[in-house]
């Protein structure tokens, strides 16, 4: 059986019925880093002979601790993106997407014949990965007969990624772990795939984790509910409130043992506009039911009562557990738009009284928010950040998600992974504090009217581009499965890392040269260069210029 193979970046993605571009340049990497790269092949065999087969791929390396290895599979995307007229999408048409990372059985996986098929290869180093070059030798086999062999040089540069300074949510969702694996919320079993999932957002450098003190008010038709997940009991006895933290004391005991740092606490009002509270249960005069939904209004007197009841008592709860404030934020309503800053206003003077020296931050993307003192800390949409940055706002974080398929980053499935890693480019260009995306594991149609199954559906029923709604799928084994989207966002975080290493070194000026110098044009979050090369080349002069200076 005649093979062909060969190395291609992590930046290419390798479709079954296009050969992809093979990749000559140098991998290096530092310890406390990642670094990937694929292993393309096509197996030609006669027409009596398509079967899928079973390949097994053996490596053999002095790195061989920090290897993992996964077979790269495409998933069927239907909905590509709203507008696509920027050119920047590798194919616009309804179809397979290579996405899933799925990991191998026993070293092997089945591989279809006559098409392109693709082993992803992750190398993440620690701080006793051994320093200098060292070869991957990757050997691919079809039963006995040995299909081809590739062997790659690895250059281990003998300094550590400083800690990450960048803020880093995606919004997690045990209400659709639970629904997916069909069980109880808050059983063992939920916990267990909870920790499972929570680890692997923080192994890809999310540090912050939204917090369910109440199911969240996101993502839900109006009228309808989401999956109850509510980390604390409410008792009202005689219209007097009390309040059990148990579970969330498990919650936060469990993400910090993840490697979780900060902790935001759900929205307090409902999402585009903050008109209704969220939906709260509640031991009310011994009948466990819904207390808050849809039908209060947010600044009506019945939920200022029960906020007066409630965030004091969480405050002091947070405080006991040992989040400080600098730890700990809050939200009011997600995306208000600008008619709804009045409404938005009234609901943050219901609450900021008793979250004195707390940031309350929200998503949105009209200046005037953050202007007129409504909102101190914006997330601002990465295709509305102008004005933000011509006033220098402080702090400033940026989000993207459904709205932003024009011009600016983003990781649809559709995309080139390089429009996914550019980001942490842009960020550390601006100096950007946090980033906000809304689905790392939404496994819904939109406003979660119904359960999907995401292997099937990758684009939310339809309604949202291919890849938006979440970066890993529920594996079968109870453990999260990988995308690339999820891997490759993480080199872009690993960049800034890096370029904040050499500036330290070197300083702003001469890190500013090496990101720009060349260009035609200055990078901004609406132009920047889009083939693949630059990022990698970049990456491999910044570690060449790192490793002269140790």
């Amino acid at each position: 059986m005649k093979t062909q193979a060969f190395v291609v970046s992590a930046l290419e993605k390798v479709f079954p019925d296009e050969r992809p571009m093979e990749y000559a340049g140098r991998l290096t990497m530092l310890r406390k880093d990642q670094l990937s790269f694929q292993i393309a092949f096509r197996m030609e065999t006669g027409l009596q002979d398509m079967n899928f087969r079973e390949v097994s791929v053996k490596a053999e390396s002095p790195l061989e601790k920090w290897l993992d290895i996964t077979a790269v599979r495409c998933v069927p995307c239907r909905h590509i993106s709203g507008d696509v007229s920027d050119g920047n999408y590798l194919r616009t048409t309804p179809g397979m997407y290579p996405d899933l990372l799925e990991p191998l059985d026993e070293g092997k996986a089945l591989m279809e014949p006559n098409c392109w098929n693709a082993f992803w290869v992750q190398i993440r180093t620690d701080a006793e990965t051994p320093a200098g070059s060292h070869p991957v030798t990757l050997t691919l086999q079809a039963g006995d007969e040995t299909l081809c062999g590739v062997t790659v040089m690895v250059d281990i540069i003998p300094a550590e990624l400083p800690p990450q300074q960048l803020i880093f949510t995606q919004w997690f969702y045990g209400d659709c772990v639970a629904d997916y694996y069909g069980v109880e919320v808050f059983s063992e079993r939920h916990w267990e795939l909870m920790r499972a999932q929570i680890e692997a957002a923080a192994k890809y450098g999310v540090n912050m984790i939204l917090t369910p003190v109440f199911t969240p008010p996101l993502d839900t038709a109006v009228g309808k509910e989401r999956t109850t997940i509510q980390l604390v009991d409410v008792i009202r006895q005689d219209g007097v409130y009390a309040f059990r933290f148990d579970k969330l004391r498990r919650w936060v005991e469990m993400c910090r043992d993840c490697g979780i740092r900060y902790f935001e606490i759900a929205h307090l009002y409902t999402q585009w506009g903050a008109l209704h509270c969220p939906k709260i249960m509640a031991e009310d005069d011994g009948v466990y039911r819904r207390i808050f939904g849809w039908e209060q209004d947010a600044t009506g007197g019945e939920y200022k009562a029960f906020l007066r009841a409630f965030l004091p008592a969480l405050t002091e709860e947070l405080e006991r557990l040992g989040l400080d404030r600098e730890h700990v934020y809050f939200h009011v309503s997600d995306e208000p738009g600008r008619d709804d800053l009045a409404q938005y206003n009234a609901c943050r003077e219901q609450i900021e009284p008793y979250l004195r020296g707390y940031r309350i931050m929200d998503a949105l993307s009209e200046y005037d928010f953050y202007r007129d003192g409504v909102c101190a800390h914006p997330v601002v949409a990465t295709n509305a950040v102008t004005p933000f940055l011509e006033n220098h706002v402080p702090d400033l974080w940026v989000y993207y998600c459904v709205g932003q398929p024009y011009q600016v980053s983003n990781r649809f499935i559709a995309m080139p992974s390089a429009r996914n890693r550019i980001i942490g480019t842009q960020m550390y260009k601006y100096e950007i504090a946090g980033f906000l995306h809304w689905g790392f594991n939404y496994y819904n149609t939109s406003l979660a009217r119904k359960h999907i199954d995401p292997f099937a559906v990758t684009d939310a029923g339809g309604t949202l581009p291919a890849g938006d709604p979440f970066q890993v799928y529920p594996g079968d084994d109870g453990k999260p499965w990988d995308s690339i989207r999820v891997r490759v966002f993480y080199d872009a975080v690993n960049d800034m890392r890096a370029l904040s290493m050499l500036e330290a070194m070197t300083s702003r000026e001469y890190v500013m040269e090496l990101l720009e110098g060349g260009l035609r044009e200055e990078i901004t979050f609406f132009q920047y260069p889009k083939e693949s090369t630059y990022l990698l080349d970049l990456r491999s002069r910044i570690n060449a210029e790192i490793q002269a200076r140790l």
